[in-house]
């Protein structure tokens, strides 16, 4: 898969049209999303919002490809989602992808460039060149002295950059995070944003953060707010939700 890689700044890297997500609960099917339609450009920063239930997480399945739609279609740097097996799926997303969740998703025993170094490994890449890899994300994250700690021996704010490191050592186009910041207090979550932000703004990975925090979304250029299953907003970022 390389045509990503072809993407130029501002092309559309992920394209929603009337996308709905159904599942069967007992004897009746329930629509959680209901013809979703956006577009998304390659550098774009990107916080999809809305209260819960209004189904954030089903759309952050299907645009991590983690899911596939009931009707209608999404292309990720110009590949059908919908028409790939799970082995397509799992290698789209190895390779185009970096997800950062609010759990951090540490492997508890592992050091942390070997926690950075597992996608790597999934991709191929011979031990020693993805803990080189692996040295280098956490350097560009500030963990340059963590290299060696095991995740019990880090801060939820160094967990966090672990996490992150992780997530773009493949060096993906986008930069998909699920409540990045909710496990975090005040200080530190801001200083989780304002990293973000730099990776967006200096390697120009186009980042999409799924939130309920009203000061997390507003700080993104746009936001793509849901309703129950609906885009009801998508433009500029707004003051509370």
């Amino acid at each position: 898969m390389s045509a990503a890689e072809e993407l130029a700044p501002g092309a559309p890297l992920m394209e929603v049209r009337g996308l709905e997500r159904r599942f069967v609960m007992g004897d009746e099917e329930v629509a959680v999303l209901k013809g979703v339609t956006f577009t998304i450009n390659v550098g774009e920063y990107v916080a999809i919002i809305g209260p819960s239930g209004s189904g954030k997480s089903t759309l952050m399945y299907q645009i991590g490809c983690l899911d596939t739609p009931s009707e209608g279609t999404y292309h990720l740097a110009g590949y059908s989602v919908g028409a790939l097996d799970d082995e397509e799926l799992a290698a789209l997303r190895n390779r185009f992808i970096g997800f950062v969740f609010q759990a951090f998703n540490l492997l508890p025993r592992t050091t942390a460039v070997d926690n950075v170094a597992l996608p790597l490994r999934y991709a191929g890449v011979g031990i020693g060149e993805r803990r080189r890899r692996a040295r280098v994300a956490l350097d560009r994250v500030g963990l340059g002295h963590r290299h060696d700690h095991t995740p019990d021996r880090l801060s939820g704010g160094e967990r966090q950059r672990v996490a992150i490191a992780r997530a773009i050592v493949t060096n993906p186009k986008l930069l998909l995070c699920d409540e990045p910041t909710g496990n975090l207090d005040q200080r530190v979550g801001a200083e989780i944003q304002a990293l973000f932000e730099e990776l967006n703004r200096d390697l120009g990975v186009t980042l999409v953060i799924v939130t309920h925090d009203p000061s997390l979304a507003k700080r993104a250029r746009r936001n793509i707010k849901l309703v129950d299953g609906r885009v009801v907003h998508d433009g500029p970022a707004l003051e509370g939700f």
